[in-house]
């Protein structure tokens, strides 16, 4: 019960911060020229998920969370932050997971998402969990990158949180998307990702210093 209560407490306090959060969301032309009939699965590196959080959804969008303790706390917050939570991962009830991932997306004809590094790492390397939900659900794989004008990072925190500071200006970049069946797709999604998050940080140094703020 108390999970439940500080989730919901996080929850509120984490949607209060990504409100005060001025926000450029980047996306790839081949993305803004889809007619919105395939589903994408979203796919980002674990700490940069509260930047990512803070861009606009064009769908319902669908998360797997792990069946850990700690996963009924962020069950919790993820739904008071607008997410579809599915209860799985890779190393608990993965193949059950999935499935309701599925069953979720196709439900209510929404995008999934992924942060492809876990759930225990090792950080920044893909597994192939994304890519088999893209494949047996007729999606695109879409890299998501984010940078922070002006953030605390986590660095004793194996993900290395990016936490960003209050009113800090966040650059979010849904790149190009990639074919879930092409060969080597983890180390493709690998650099696509890492790709999109160097375009967030190159996009965030190009603005006027206004609105950039203190590095």
């Amino acid at each position: 019960m108390w999970r439940r209560a500080a989730g919901l407490a996080i929850g509120l306090v984490a949607r209060a911060w990504v409100a005060l959060l001025r926000v450029t969301l980047v996306v790839h032309p081949s993305l803004e020229r889809s007619d919105g009939s395939k589903p994408w699965v979203l796919c980002f590196w674990h700490g940069t998920q509260l930047p990512a959080l803070a861009a606009s959804r064009r769908r319902p969008t669908v998360a797997m969370v792990s069946h850990s303790a700690d996963g009924a706390m962020q069950t919790v917050a993820m739904t008071v932050m607008g997410m579809t939570v599915v209860r799985g991962s890779s190393s608990r009830g993965g193949a059950a997971g999935m499935r309701g991932v599925l069953r979720a997306m196709r439900r209510l004809k929404g995008d999934g998402a992924f942060a492809v590094d876990g759930p225990r790492g090792p950080h920044r390397v893909a597994k192939m969990g994304a890519i088999v939900a893209a494949r047996l659900a007729g999606a695109r794989l879409v890299p998501v990158g984010a940078a922070s004008a002006r953030s605390t990072v986590l660095a004793r925190a194996w993900d290395r949180f990016v936490l960003p500071w209050p009113l800090s200006r966040v650059v979010v970049v849904l790149g190009e998307p990639l074919d879930p069946e092409l060969p080597d797709a983890c180390g493709r999604l690998s650099r696509a990702i890492d790709a999109a998050n160097a375009q967030a940080t190159s996009a965030l140094a190009a603005a006027p210093p206004m609105l950039r703020g203190a590095a």
